[in-house]
C-alpha cells in the first residue's frame, strides 16, 4: 500500500512539473513575440515626421550716427548723408539705440511618404520682424512684432534630382555662403538677402558638381516704384519670371560657384494716359567661394550687374521720357564684394567681415531715378562695412558681441546717375549684443 501511496505522488509531481515547463514554454514564447512585435513596430518607417526649431533672440543696439534702417534701427543699411540746421550742425550725427526681440524664429521641419520614387519633404519657418515700418504720421500702423512668413516650400528629392516648390531663398543667397556677422543684416547691401516665391530643379552632374535652375517671383522684397506703380506690381505685371542658372561645385572642405540670372519686369502698364508695354530689363553674374574645417573658415563672394534693388542692394533703374510722353526703363549697375573669415572653435570663435559696394550709374538722358540711396539731389556713390565679433557658445546658448563701422560717400547726382561734387564721407559705428537659446 505505501508502495501504491508513493507511485501515485511522484505520478502526481511530474505531471504538475510537466504542466509547469508546458506553461513556461508558452510563456517565453509569448514574451519572444511580444518583443519581435515590438521591434518591428520600433523598426518601422514612420510615413510623418514633424520637429521643431527655432530660437529665442534678443540685440541690444547702439549707433552713433542716424542711418538708413529696417525694423526701429535692428537692421542697419547706411549711414545718412549730412543734413545741416541754419547753424550749420549735422542734424544726422544724432545717436539712436534700441533693445528688440522681433528676430525670434520658429520653425517646422515636416517630412512625408515618398512621392513618385521621391522622397518628400517641407518646410515652414517664421519670424517677428513683421512685414511694414512704423508710419510716423500714423499712430499703430506698420507690422513688427507681428508674424512674418519667411520659408514655406516644399521638395521632392530623387538621388541626383530635386525638385522644390514654394518661398525660399532668392538663388543669388547661397546659404552655405554668407557672411557669420552677429548682426541680424547678414551682410545685407552686400551681399543678397531675401526670399521668392520659386520653382528650383537640381541635378547632380557628378558627385561633385551640380546645376540648379531656377524660375522666381519677388514677394517681400522687389524693385523700386516707377510713377504709377505699385508694391510689388513690376513683378506682378510681368509675364516672365526671373530665370536664374547655377553651377556649385562641392568636394570635402570646399564650396564655389558661379551664377547668372535675367530678369524682365513690367513697371507700370500705364503711362501718360496711354497702354504702357515698356519693360525692365536687367541681367546678373555672381561667384562665390568657400574653405571651411574643424578649426577655421573663409568665404567670398561678389556680385554685378543691373536693378539690384531687390536683392536689398544699393541701385534700381532710371526712366527716359519718349516722344510720345511715356516712361521707358534701364537699369542702374551696381557691383559689390565681401569676405568673411572666422573661427570654428566650439566654445570661442572670433570672427571679421570686410564688405563694399559701388554704385556705377546709368545712361545719361533720364528724366527719373528710381533706385535705393537716392535723397533729393544727393545720391550713394559707395558703401563700405568692417566688422568684428565674439561668439561665446555653451550648448545651445549664444553670446556675441560685435563692433561694426559703415562708411558712405555721397555727392551730387549725376547725369549718369553717378554721385560727384560736394562729395560728403560720413559713418555710422554701431555696437551690439545679440544673445540667443537656439532649440
Amino acid at each position: 500500500m505505501k508502495n501504491i501511496i508513493k507511485s501515485l505522488t511522484i505520478l502526481s509531481i511530474s505531471l504538475i512539473l510537466s504542466q509547469t515547463k508546458a506553461q513556461d514554454s508558452i510563456s517565453t514564447s509569448d514574451l519572444l513575440k511580444r518583443i519581435e512585435s515590438l521591434e518591428a513596430e520600433k523598426n518601422k518607417i514612420k510615413e510623418w515626421e514633424v520637429s521643431t526649431y527655432g530660437w529665442v533672440r534678443t540685440e541690444y543696439n547702439f549707433d552713433s550716427r542716424q542711418s538708413a534702417y529696417s525694423r526701429e534701427y535692428n537692421l542697419n543699411l547706411y549711414p545718412l548723408d549730412e543734413k545741416l540746421d541754419a547753424n550749420g550742425n549735422d542734424i544726422n550725427s544724432a545717436a539712436a539705440s534700441n533693445f528688440l526681440s522681433i528676430t525670434t524664429r520658429v520653425g517646422l521641419n515636416i517630412k512625408g511618404p515618398n512621392v513618385w520614387g521621391a522622397k518628400a519633404s517641407g518646410k515652414i519657418e517664421a519670424d517677428f520682424f513683421g512685414n511694414t515700418e512704423i508710419n510716423k504720421s500714423s499712430a499703430g500702423s506698420g507690422s513688427i512684432g507681428l508674424l512674418r512668413l519667411r520659408h514655406a516650400y516644399a521638395t521632392l528629392a530623387w538621388p541626383k534630382t530635386s525638385l522644390t516648390f514654394g518661398q525660399t531663398w532668392y538663388p543669388s543667397f547661397i546659404p552655405e555662403v554668407y557672411p557669420g556677422v552677429a548682426n541680424f543684416n547678414t551682410g545685407i547691401l552686400f551681399n543678397p538677402f531675401g526670399w521668392a516665391g520659386q520653382i528650383k530643379l537640381t541635378q547632380k552632374l557628378t558627385d561633385d558638381l551640380s546645376f540648379t535652375a531656377v524660375a522666381y517671383k519677388d514677394r517681400e522684397f522687389q524693385t523700386a516704384n516707377a510713377t504709377g506703380a505699385f508694391t510689388n506690381s513690376a513683378t506682378i505685371n510681368s509675364m516672365m519670371p526671373t530665370f536664374h542658372g547655377q553651377l556649385q561645385y562641392k568636394h570635402k572642405n570646399i564650396i564655389a560657384g558661379i551664377a547668372a540670372e535675367f530678369q524682365s519686369l513690367k513697371p507700370v502698364i500705364e503711362s501718360n494716359n496711354l497702354v504702357s508695354t515698356e519693360k525692365l530689363n536687367a541681367a546678373a553674374y555672381l561667384a562665390y567661394f568657400k574653405y571651411s574645417d574643424s578649426k577655421f573658415s573663409a568665404k567670398l563672394y561678389g556680385i554685378t550687374g543691373g536693378n539690384l534693388h531687390h536683392l536689398v542692394m544699393i541701385g534700381g533703374f532710371a526712366g527716359y521720357e519718349q516722344a510720345n510722353g511715356q516712361e521707358s526703363y534701364k537699369p542702374t549697375k551696381t557691383s559689390s564684394f565681401w569676405l568673411d573669415l572666422a573661427s570654428n572653435n566650439e566654445k570661442i570663435a572670433p570672427g571679421i567681415f570686410f564688405g563694399y559696394t559701388k554704385n556705377s550709374g546709368v545712361d545719361e538722358g533720364y528724366k527719373n531715378l528710381y533706385m535705393r540711396g537716392i535723397s533729393g539731389t544727393r545720391l550713394l556713390d559707395n558703401v563700405w562695412r568692417a566688422s568684428v565679433r565674439l561668439e561665446f557658445k555653451q550648448n545651445k546658448f549664444n553670446i556675441a558681441p560685435e563692433l561694426e563701422y559703415t562708411a558712405a560717400k555721397y555727392g551730387d547726382t549725376q547725369n549718369d546717375a553717378t554721385a560727384g561734387g560736394r562729395i560728403t564721407n560720413v559713418g555710422n559705428f554701431r555696437a551690439m549684443l545679440r544673445v540667443m537659446y537656439s532649440f
